[in-house]
């Protein structure tokens, strides 16, 4: 997923550690946001993006996530 947090840092001068210190991760999570290779939970996401004053579409970008919308094989999803 990519994402703008880094822009974002680099505007507020912010090093990977001093966001992860803000919003409870690692710097090492903050790493892998950036480059793609995690996709923030929810919250998290929620957390970074209240942390610069923006929204979670605003940070992340969701046009490469998986559009469940048009699944058509539920084999494998237990009835509730």
């Amino acid at each position: 997923m990519k994402t703008i947090i880094p822009a974002l840092r680099k505007q507020r001068k912010l090093s990977q550690e001093e966001l992860a210190l803000a919003v409870g991760v690692t710097r090492q999570t903050i790493t892998s946001l950036e480059v793609g290779k995690y996709t923030a939970s929810l919250v998290l996401a929620y957390k970074i993006a209240r942390y610069f004053g923006k929204t979670i579409e605003e940070v992340f970008d969701f046009s490469e996530a998986t559009d469940f919308s048009e699944a058509t094989d539920f084999s494998e999803v237990e009835e509730i």
